[in-house]
């Protein structure tokens, strides 16, 4: 199989159907290829939240020391598989003198940009015919059980309101009122009511379906293998399925775009950061707010008919093998926050891993590369 198309996307995750979506809209001729389905990657079963809160990027003062010491604790929110690989030794070079609050004060407001017109996009994509993918703005919530989280929640609020995002510290009682009915075992946080979520298969699932119908050429099962070249144009990307041939070249690839880019001799310093969920069927006793649980840097999201956990950032490389370990680890630190949510009492629906991009500054790589006119 050969085909011609304008532009070609690779990837069909949450990136690659927006980009399809929007290229759509604006009436170019669109083609989308990935290695499985459509949302079999980390957009499937991700915390599903859309948050303008989480704007400060993860390379952070002080967070090279936190990562030691949680590398010591099996159990604990953040782990690096021991490995002698030299993708990840660069890359946590960079991320470590990417540590300093000079990039926090560069990095913060991009992301911040970033994160606030998702929120209006995504709702204005709820707004299309036949997408319905559980889209609420109710904000979220940070809780902490202890005085030192709380003090060091409540500076970062102070710089995100510097930033234009709306922030409030509550105390124990305001955040019981926010989710009535449910047991909050904690002594307050920070609300953010501009935040969202989602259901995300939902979401990406039912955008795909939606360009489909509209002409864009949807190939499943199709993975790029390599790309043939002529000085500085991509002649061709090389699939499983035969040979695209496009103007232009759109990758979205998430973990895997390192390993693609490399073809082109591109460097994409991006690690794999496997993360966890594990969902329920929702509980009649159950949190109306997403929640952060900011000590067990946990997540918990009510999506629709569902109840969602998620945590844990784990560089282990290309590795979807699920570390029950963890797994318990996330579900004992909920009801330390929500007595009422035992997990041995609610009915589970599924346990997941995937593997989000990450990059050693916390900022998403956009835009042209300089090797290609049209990549």
């Amino acid at each position: 199989m050969s085909e011609e198309t304008e532009i070609l996307i690779i990837g069909g995750g949450a990136i690659g159907v927006c980009s399809a979506y929007y290229l759509n809209a604006a009436g170019r001729d669109v083609a989308l290829v990935d290695k499985g389905d459509i949302c079999s990657g980390c957009s499937y079963g991700n915390g599903g939240l859309v948050v303008p809160s989480h704007s400060i990027p993860l390379s952070a003062p002080g967070v090279v020391s936190q990562s030691l010491k949680w590398m010591l604790n099996p159990d604990s929110p953040f782990y690096i598989k021991p490995r002698l690989d030299r993708d990840l030794i660069s890359w946590l070079w960079h991320f470590r003198r990417a540590c300093n609050e000079k990039h926090v004060v560069r990095a913060t407001p991009v992301i911040r940009a970033m994160n606030m017109a998702s929120v209006a996009l995504f709702e204005e994509m709820a707004s299309l015919e036949g997408m319905n993918f559980g889209f609420e703005k109710r904000g979220t919530i940070t809780a902490y059980r202890t005085e030192k989280g709380l003090a060091k929640a409540v500076k970062d609020a102070r710089f995100l309101s510097e930033l234009g995002i709306e922030t409030r510290v509550l105390d124990a009682d305001e955040m019981g009122g926010l989710n009535p009915g449910i047991q909050i075992r904690a002594i307050g946080g920070i609300f953010f009511p501009e935040d969202a979520h989602l259901v995300p298969h939902r979401f990406v699932r039912g955008l795909a379906q939606y360009v489909g119908e509209k002409g864009v050429r949807i190939h499943k099962e199709t993975e790029v293998l390599g790309f043939k070249t002529s000085r500085d144009r991509v002649v061709a990307v090389q699939t499983t399925r035969g040979d695209f041939r496009a103007e232009q070249v759109i990758l979205a690839g998430g973990s895997w775009s390192h390993k693609i880019a490399k073809d082109l001799h591109i460097n994409l310093p991006i690690q794999p950061a496997k993360g966890y969920s594990i969902t329920f069927k929702r509980p009649d006793v159950c949190p109306t707010t997403p929640f952060s649980l900011g000590e067990a840097k946990v997540g918990v999201t009510p999506m629709g008919d569902m109840l969602r956990f998620a945590g844990t950032l784990e560089l282990a490389g290309l590795d979807f093998s699920i570390n029950q370990r963890r797994v318990q680890a996330i579900l004992k630190a909920v009801p330390d926050y929500f007595p009422d949510l035992n997990p041995d009492h609610l009915e589970m629906i599924e346990i997941w891993c995937g593997l989000r991009p990450c990059t050693p500054d916390g900022v998403p790589f956009l835009g042209r590369t300089r090797a290609f006119d049209m990549l």
